[in-house]
């Protein structure tokens, strides 16, 4: 997960006539403002964002939107993440990240923006990263779990055949 998010909340989830997991978080985040720009538009230590998400699991698509609920008068975040099959490399994961930052009524709004992009931009393969990290994690559960899974069916066998039903 990103570190600059330091809590979650589940406002609603649900699964769709479609099969589809629909969620609506509210994040708790910490931004990395310089203390000159955070002074600027009177930022507090923590912020919120709104995430909606969609996860499609017959087209294997995850989709995230989220938006800035903090400091919207002064600046807005879209940010719009997708994973998808890869369409050419076989069991491989096609990243599509968009970023719209606008910053309204503030001297040096161009320098702000771009340092949000930057700091969006850099983090992306920060989510890659814990992405795989995660994915990586679930397979070893998998693993686990079967290991686990045929030791109790062995040992259930190996009951059966002993039983005496004399």
């Amino acid at each position: 997960m990103n570190p600059s998010v330091i809590g979650v909340d589940v406002l609603e989830r649900k699964i769709d006539c479609d099969g589809k997991l629909r969620s609506h978080r509210v994040l708790t985040t910490t931004w990395g403002f310089p203390d000159w720009a955070a002074m600027l538009i009177g930022l507090h230590p923590v912020t919120y964002a709104s995430e909606h998400s969609e996860v499609d699991p017959k087209a294997k698509l995850l989709e995230l939107k989220s938006t800035n609920v903090s400091l919207q008068n002064f600046i807005s975040i879209d940010e719009k993440l997708s994973y998808s099959p890869h369409p050419t490399i076989e069991n491989a994961t096609l990243l599509k990240q968009e970023a719209v930052v606008t910053v309204r009524g503030l001297s040096l709004a161009s320098r702000l923006e771009q340092m949000v992009t930057n700091t969006i931009s850099s983090k992306a393969s920060a989510g890659r990263e814990g992405l795989e990290l995660i994915i990586k994690k679930i397979n070893e559960e998998v693993r686990d779990f079967k290991s686990t899974a045929e030791m109790l069916v062995d040992d259930m066998k190996n009951t059966m055949e002993n039983l005496d039903f004399e």
